[in-house]
């Protein structure tokens, strides 16, 4: 059973299980390469978003920027309960060396990329 949590820089955000792989890209689209979204929800939720982004200061083109890190975050902790789910029946000591071996591969492997570059 192994385990890698990396987070490589603030743009990337791996994880791996033994059961799947997900990598998440943060930030990976430009201004340029958006899609266009249509949602559904309720009048009441609708309001409680847009009356809070206005009591922050916000504006109307704030609110895709909202949805978007907001997605973004519930992907994150989802795949981290999942990683702590299949984790569970490890012992922490064993799981903190597996942690602990992760990191120092990955740190290994950046800093041999960072190191071939001129």
């Amino acid at each position: 059973m192994a385990l890698s949590l990396s987070l490589l820089s603030k743009k990337h955000i791996n994880a791996y299980t033994y059961k799947q792989i997900y990598a998440y890209m943060a930030n990976s689209t430009s201004e340029t390469e958006t899609t266009r979204l249509t949602i559904t929800w309720s009048k009441e939720a609708d309001h409680a978003l847009r009356t809070f982004l206005g009591s922050k200061g916000m504006k109307k083109g704030d609110l895709s920027k909202f949805i978007e890190e907001a997605v973004r975050w519930r992907i994150f902790h989802q795949t981290v309960r999942e990683a702590r789910a299949a984790f569970a029946d490890v012992p922490s000591d064993e799981l903190q060396k597996m942690i602990d071996e992760s990191v120092e591969e990955v740190r290994a492997k950046h800093y041999r990329e960072r190191s071939r570059r001129p």
